[in-house]
């Protein structure tokens, strides 16, 4: 009914996907996921590498880290939506790693229609447990350009991806609405 993708496909697409963490100015850790687009660049979401809510400045990221082959590799801040806040539009950053690192980049669909009831697989950092696969349907489109979907949204999967019935990339887990695990928000790339 789903439409599964073969096992070796989601495989090859987990390879795709790092663990992130990032350290703040108050000695405070986080932790997200990051997919990677080939020439040494992952995206994520912005809420994972910046500190959207630090008046005061105690909050503000100081390193970021991607785990890659089982090792931490330092990762800069590339670029940055306007998000101010979780669960919005502009909540997405591009990071870059200098280091040569052999991954297979994802394949990006911009094209992806989002229709109602579509299948979507998503991958990401779930809990900080490593990278997991969780599967489930679209729901429709919001007023401010996010797509909801009923799929899991645990800490952690935020920045990951949201792939096709081909593995293509379509979208990133930006985050979930208050209290409930099983109704999350898509950013479509």
């Amino acid at each position: 009914e789903m439409g599964l993708l073969p096992v070796r496909l989601l495989r090859e697409r987990r390879q795709s996907f790092v663990e992130l963490n990032a350290y703040d100015a108050g000695g405070k850790s986080s932790y997200g996921t990051a997919g990677y687009l080939g020439n040494g660049y992952f995206v994520t979401v912005k809420h994972a590498v910046v500190a959207l809510d630090d008046a005061d400045g105690t909050h503000k990221i100081t390193a970021i880290k991607l785990r890659i082959h089982g090792r931490d590799v330092p990762a800069r801040l590339v670029d940055a939506g306007d998000a101010d806040v979780e669960v919005h539009s502009g909540d997405w950053a591009v990071l870059r790693v200098s280091q040569k690192i052999d991954l297979p980049p994802l394949r990006v669909n911009t094209r992806f229609s989002y229709d109602f009831a579509d299948p979507i697989f998503r991958l990401g950092n779930d809990y900080s447990k490593g990278i997991i696969l969780s599967t489930g349907y679209v729901g429709q489109r919001t007023t401010n350009g996010l797509v909801t979907c009923l799929t899991d949204g645990h800490p952690g999967v935020s920045g990951g991806g949201v792939l096709d019935q081909d593995g293509d990339l379509v979208g990133i887990p930006i985050g979930r609405m208050q209290g409930d695990y099983r109704f999350s928000f898509i950013l479509p790339v």
